[in-house]
């Protein structure tokens, strides 16, 4: 039985584009919307294109963040892409503060000024993996993946961090524990790296 992935539709997410790629590594995507559809899935992706402060905002006008929380607390494994991932942190700056899921002890900062860098963040960068962990099943050494993004994922706990990316200096590429993880880049766009990071997740020991 194919594992069944749903896709958060918050309407702030390139939703097709994860689908196709839950499709090329064999899973059952879906849509979800509605909060009460949660539970009918094996897997759950909170993708995310856009503002922090639109994002979770409509997840709480919907309900959506309880029923995350829920989802959470059940053991169910749960991926953040992009700005899906900075929602799962305490808190982000992007258009003044605005207190995100709070499942990660981390904040969303922008590229600080200091590093003279070209901001949005956007093409391929690789990432630094600081630990074996099954995400990275098939996934030797560094891998170059796609990413798209002004604010960064400073996290207060390092073992919540299981890959770096250097832009200036490192930053948190790939976050994780326990049941939920996060992905500052798009897997859906790194070709034969994200389909495997998303493969792996799909697997039975991922948490």
């Amino acid at each position: 039985m194919r594992v069944k992935i749903g896709i958060i539709d918050y309407g702030m997410g390139n939703l097709r584009s994860v689908s196709n790629a839950v499709q090329a590594i064999e899973a059952e995507p879906g849509f979800i919307a509605d909060p009460d559809g949660l539970s009918a899935f094996d897997r759950l992706i909170l993708p995310g294109v856009g503002a922090f402060p639109d994002a979770i905002r409509q997840l709480r006008q919907t309900g959506m963040d309880q029923a995350l929380e829920e989802q959470v607390k059940s053991g169910k494994p749960i991926l953040g892409l992009c700005l899906g991932m900075q929602l799962m942190c305490s808190g982000s700056e992007e258009g003044g503060y605005s207190r995100g899921l709070c499942w990660f002890d981390a904040d969303v900062a922008r590229f600080p000024e200091r590093l003279n860098l070209k901001v949005p963040h956007v093409g391929w960068n690789n990432l630094l993996q600081t630990k074996p962990h099954p995400l990275f099943r098939d996934l030797a050494g560094e891998q170059d993946v796609y990413f798209t993004h002004s604010y960064r994922v400073e996290c207060n706990h390092w073992e919540d961090v299981l890959a770096w990316c250097d832009y200036g200096e490192p930053f948190a590429a790939v976050i994780g524990r326990n049941n939920i993880f996060g992905m500052q880049f798009h897997p859906e766009k790194s070709q034969r790296a994200g389909l495997t990071l998303l493969r792996n997740f799909a697997g039975e020991d991922i948490c």
